[in-house]
């Protein structure tokens, strides 16, 4: 799949799901309960031993799913996560390693930046969307408005600290997409309550239903 589309898809969406997977023969399952729930991103973290398998699992049994990696923290992980078919890559911070290789190799990258050094270092490199985490900490909604102004190009993928009970404060034109993991809880994998998982994917796109205007 070309950038544009990867990005349009989540774009469209809206919602970026940050899977965290112990066990790497849920994954397939996990993929389906997402896709049931309209939600066809998955951002599978690299935080378990887990991780790297479940991307190539999760696309082998939703071939339709767009899957990337998060936690991305260095450029053997990215490269060994591309080779898995992950489709886009994510980092906590902006790697300038990571990043240079993703823009090299046709790659979407969404590196962490909530400072204006760090916005101003994307724009510079070629990006216009960032994740934006933790959003909790960094000032959520208001600090991405207010980074708007002097950044008035940029678009932000907020991250942390946002579920279902402030979902709708961050469906605003900044934000390209919003994550995070209470879309596909990781207790609920684990004890294979995937339908919890379809019902808060189904719960969240209808919220973005019924604000979202552009």
């Amino acid at each position: 799949m070309e950038k544009a589309q990867v990005l349009e898809r989540i774009g469209h969406t809206c919602l970026m799901p940050v899977v965290v997977i112990d066990n790497e023969n849920q994954a397939a399952d996990t993929a389906k309960a997402l896709a049931a729930g309209g939600v066809d991103i998955m951002e599978i973290t690299l935080r378990t031993e887990a991780g790297l398998v479940a991307i190539e699992k999760a696309g082998r049994a939703c071939p339709d799913m767009v899957i990337g990696a998060g936690t991305v923290l260095g450029l053997e992980k990215c490269r060994e996560a591309i080779a898995r078919g992950a489709q886009f890559i994510v980092s906590p911070g902006y790697d300038p390693v990571i990043v240079e290789y993703c823009l090299k190799n046709g790659i979407v990258v969404f590196p962490g930046c909530v400072t204006p050094t760090e916005i101003t270092t994307a724009l510079n490199t070629g990006l216009d969307i960032v994740k934006f985490f933790p959003a909790n900490v960094y000032g959520g909604v208001k600090a991405i408005k207010a980074l708007a102004g002097p950044f008035p190009k940029l678009k932000f993928i907020p991250t942390g600290g946002v579920d279902l009970s402030n979902l709708v404060e961050f469906i605003v034109p900044q934000v390209h997409a919003i994550g995070g993991g209470w879309l596909c809880d990781r207790r609920a994998i684990n004890v294979g309550d995937y339908d919890a998982i379809t019902g808060a994917c189904i719960q969240s796109r209808d919220l973005i239903k019924k604000i979202r205007i552009w």
